[in-house]
């Protein structure tokens, strides 16, 4: 599946969520991402830099290791995705961590969610 510009048919726009959160908290957020549609996720680890050495004394209580969430989704679950990453990791809350999205503009090798059709009976 290669992903374009939408102007083709049966293109799908791919949105790539990615979470920073501290190191050990990334669970939550994935299974919730999971559990709300999302094909899979790739968690790493990294470090921070920056606002740690700007706060002096106070950035002592910040911990330099964080986690990486990346998560490749499909247009029409990244809201019901997002929401659940957000609620399941405390995201909206300062010092957390925090979440991003940004457009895939080619992928291969992505397996495409199959949209289930809503039946209105």
């Amino acid at each position: 599946m290669t992903t374009g510009n939408g102007s083709g048919a049966g293109e799908h726009q791919l949105k790539l969520i990615t979470a920073i959160v501290q190191r050990g908290k990334a669970d939550g957020p994935v299974q919730a991402a999971l559990k709300a549609g999302a094909p899979a996720a790739t968690v790493f680890f990294g470090r921070g830099q920056g606002i740690r050495e700007r706060l002096g004394l106070l950035g002592l209580a910040i911990q330099p290791e964080k986690e990486i969430v990346l998560i490749v989704v499909e247009e029409f679950l990244l809201n019901q995705v997002l929401d659940a990453m957000i609620k399941a990791g405390s995201l909206d809350q300062h010092g957390v961590g925090f979440i991003f999205v940004t457009p895939v503009e080619r992928v291969v090798g992505h397996l495409s969610t199959v949209q289930t059709p809503v039946s209105g009976s």
